[in-house]
């Protein structure tokens, strides 16, 4: 993108600030009586994730990075290393399996948003629900009917979740991939 000034600022743009990326959370424009201008912005950092309160002066150039979102599928995982294909060229990608956010919840054939800034996957995100089978858990006991116990199940990728006492192996979960809940039977 080039740079651009502090006044053109909008909410989700991604900047470089000191070699850093980081995106606009929230941003407002100051004026006060005494003084010049200047831009209050609070920023996200894109890989540690911390939001830091950062004070411009108006007009002050700053570095907009370009970003592109990419829908890909989960392939395969080699060590740390997750294979992803590129819908729409079938090219093949590995990825830092430390970009994804519960990777334990990634079956394979799952299609995946991959946000890439200057051309390098930085973030991998998940959709908001997954569908997996449960490959071990313990029968519910007959008669346990408190309201919300819940038991640990493992499921096809290997990741424990919570689940109802009424879930069985074999069944098909849909869990949130934000909570690591149970949501609902597939």
């Amino acid at each position: 993108m080039g740079m651009i000034t502090t006044n053109d600022l909008k909410n989700g743009y991604v900047l470089d600030v000191d070699g850093d990326l980081v995106s606009v959370v929230s941003f407002q424009h100051v004026k006060p009586g005494k003084g010049g201008a200047f831009v209050r912005t609070k920023l996200k950092n894109m890989t540690s994730g911390s939001v830091v309160d950062k004070t411009f002066r108006a007009g002050e150039k700053v570095e907009r990075v370009t970003t592109e979102s990419r829908t890909m599928q989960f392939l395969y995982r080699d060590g740390d290393d997750l294979y992803l294909m590129d819908n729409s060229t079938y090219e093949q990608l590995p990825v830092a399996a430390s970009l994804v956010e519960n990777v334990d919840l990634l079956a394979p054939n799952t299609d995946v948003q991959v946000l890439f800034v200057r051309d390098a996957p930085i973030k991998v995100e998940l959709p908001t629900f997954v569908e997996l089978s449960v490959t071990r858990t313990d029968p519910g006991v007959k008669g346990d009917t408190v309201s919300n116990v819940t038991k640990p199940a493992e499921v096809e990728t290997g990741a424990t979740i919570d689940v109802p006492l009424f879930v069985n192996e074999g069944d098909r979960l849909k869990i949130d991939t934000r909570t690591r809940e149970y949501s609902a039977r597939a």
